[in-house]
């Protein structure tokens, strides 16, 4: 199914670059090779059908992008980190808290304040 959007895609992508080439601009482009006003288009010429169909390829082109992308995503719902081989995880330990050993001399203390009054 993705394929058959890519190949869509890659035809919706020229079509826009066709359309957007062929309409008029300030230095003519490819515009002039649509013929005179009075041809297919009319008095008007193609401005306003190729404005129109320019529009409607952009917006098959969007849609066809968000099938891609949501297609894609389904099929590859895995990731590269699943494939690889499961380590045994250990949290740290933290170290006990240090306590007085026979024999040491203790921590020295500040001498209490003698209150006479």
């Amino acid at each position: 199914m993705t394929s058959t959007l890519m190949i869509i895609q890659i035809v919706l992508a020229i079509l826009i670059t066709i359309a957007i080439l062929l309409q008029k601009s300030s230095s003519i482009g490819l515009g002039a090779y649509s013929g005179s006003n009075e041809s297919l288009f009319g008095a008007k010429g193609p401005g306003g059908v190729l404005a129109k169909a320019t529009f409607t390829l952009a917006l098959l082109f969007i849609i066809n992008t968000l099938a891609l992308g949501y297609l894609y995503n389904k099929d590859n719902s895995r990731s590269v980190v699943d494939t690889l081989p499961k380590q045994q995880k250990t949290v740290p330990v933290p170290a006990p808290a240090p306590t007085a050993t026979p024999g040491a001399p203790a921590a020295p203390t500040l001498p209490a304040e003698n209150n006479k009054s």
